[in-house]
């Protein structure tokens, strides 16, 4: 097939056809090649690159309203992000954006779009206001048909952007969902792109479109707020700044391609935001309005049924983050360091999700090293395996994490088993360990009792009348071993509660 034009060495046709580019990019593009590859635009969080970045994308520039204040962004957008459409539109009153196609157009200063003034301070006219928005549009419909008739090759499509009128401009939501829920568009994102979720800009403007409802938890970290996105519940977990280690680590692990499973907690977006006073930092994720297992547990009893949903569905989120999957788009091993029935979330559907990744750390079965977060803060002393306790943890064995882990599973299915009711009967819910040590033990309280005296929580001798709760029984104390190394998998754990749960299904 006969090559386009401007593909013919020769410097009048190469500029000729670099401008034709410039003008037709954002509606005509080569699919194995741009136009002009390797666009270099203007990046302000490039310090490392002399703020320069380098895409086969688009440049881009936006101005937003943040906190009364227009915050101006320059970048690059990938070529997988200018075909998700969501960069190139604006939206009313609320951000101005413009793509470019040669290399730094985007240095340029963008300003929001002001309310029309009265006529006798000198407004346009509607015939100028038409003659403005019909002249550049005939103009690009020309360039557009002869970009297209001279390319003569399939790779050269023609692609129709749907840009918002000037009488109807996208709002906010429009210009990121396209009218999709916030799953949905994740799906999309995760499945045609990395597989780690949304990209950064993408977040950003989720999270400055987010209102605060009302606060639903505090931490050693900061809140977690209820709040709504275009009629969608969200979780908005706010650090303090002085933790941004922490908020860091975390936005870190949630996106780390692969992770997503229905059992582990849905991220959605991580923002630092700056209110004139201080900064606040955003992790904005899935919001179940049952609250935390410990919540839920203090509230409900369960049944049998509800007890084996409950558990397999941790087992399963904690299978999932344990498992290294290998390949170009893998997943590497992680281990939570945190768990804890707090750390967990109850879904609608009564099974769970695993939240609260700040300290997990991930492991390179390449490279054989373990990505540690430098956090002073440490796990929770209750929920501590022995081997952390007594300080003789060996940090540089991954598999040390992941048996940590387990142990702290356990003492969770202890707190669910407590819970279930058998023939009517149920004991209220504890903490593990309640009966020997303070409301907040020390190191020394939790090492002294787990370690010195080997005490684990009780198993009351009831639970032998029920099958359910006898395995459970016995799952816990195979996770409480003083020996790390001789307690059971995760994935072992969920293929036996799966097992007990088809046994008890046949029964019903």
């Amino acid at each position: 097939m006969e090559a386009a034009p401007w593909a013919v060495p020769g410097p009048g046709r190469r500029s000729a056809s670099r401008a034709l580019c410039s003008a037709a990019a954002h509606a005509a593009r080569l699919v194995n090649g741009n136009c002009f590859p390797g666009l270099k635009c203007v990046c302000q969080l490039c310090e490392h690159t002399n703020f320069t970045c380098h895409t086969e994308g688009a440049c881009w520039a936006s101005v937003m309203l943040t906190n009364g204040k227009e915050e101006v962004i320059k970048s690059c957008v990938s070529l997988p992000e200018l075909n998700a459409q969501v960069f190139c539109h604006s939206s009313k009153n609320i951000t101005k954006t413009e793509c470019c196609y040669t290399d730094f157009c985007n240095n340029i200063t963008l300003r929001l779009p002001v309310a029309a003034e009265s006529p006798s301070r000198g407004s346009v006219g509607p015939v100028v206001l038409a003659a403005m928005v019909t002249v550049p549009i005939c103009v690009l419909s020309l360039l557009v048909v002869l970009a297209v008739c001279t390319c003569q090759s399939r790779r050269c499509a023609y692609r129709k952007k749907q840009q918002p009128s000037v009488e109807e401009p996208l709002s906010e939501c429009n210009l990121v969902s396209s009218g999709k829920t916030l799953k949905d568009l994740i799906y999309d994102m995760t499945t045609s792109g990395s597989g780690s979720g949304l990209p950064l800009l993408v977040q950003r403007t989720i999270a400055r479109t987010i209102v605060l409802q009302e606060i639903v938890g505090k931490g050693r970290f900061g809140e977690v707020w209820h709040g709504k996105w275009c009629g969608e519940d969200v979780a908005v977990k706010i650090f303090s700044s002085r933790d941004e280690r922490s908020w860091f680590r975390e936005a870190e692990i949630y996106q780390t391609v692969m992770l997503r499973h229905e059992n582990i907690l849905g991220f959605i977006a991580a923002d630092n935001k700056d209110n004139g006073t201080w900064t606040q930092l955003w992790l904005v994720s899935e919001y179940h309005e049952q609250g935390s297992l410990f919540d839920y547990l203090n509230r409900n009893t369960v049944t049998v049924d509800g007890m084996i949903k409950l558990a397999l569905s941790i087992a399963s989120g904690l299978a999932h983050l344990h498992m290294e999957i290998v390949g170009t788009q893998g997943k590497p091993a992680i281990a939570h360091r945190d768990l804890k029935s707090k750390n967990i979330l109850v879904k609608k559907n009564e099974t769970c999700a695993i939240a609260d990744l700040g300290l997990a750390v991930k492991h390179d079965s390449v490279l054989n090293t373990i990505d540690i977060p430098q956090n002073p803060r440490v796990g929770t002393k209750r929920y501590m395996a022995p081997e952390i306790l007594d300080d003789v943890m060996n940090m540089n064995i991954f598999e040390s994490f992941k048996r940590a882990d387990i142990y702290s599973l356990g003492l969770v299915y202890w707190e669910i088993a407590r819970r279930c009711s058998i023939g009517g009967i149920t004991e209220e819910y504890q903490l593990p360990y309640y009966d020997v040590v303070p409301s907040d033990p020390s190191i020394e309280d939790m090492r002294r009792v787990v370690c010195e005296q080997k005490l684990r929580p009780n198993i009351p001798n009831q639970w032998q009348s029920c099958e359910a709760l006898r395995v459970m029984g016995r799952i816990m104390r195979e996770c409480w071993y003083a020996n790390g190394a001789a307690r059971l998998t995760a994935l072992r754990i969920k293929k036996t509660i799966s097992q007990l749960c088809v046994q008890e299904d046949s029964k019903a």
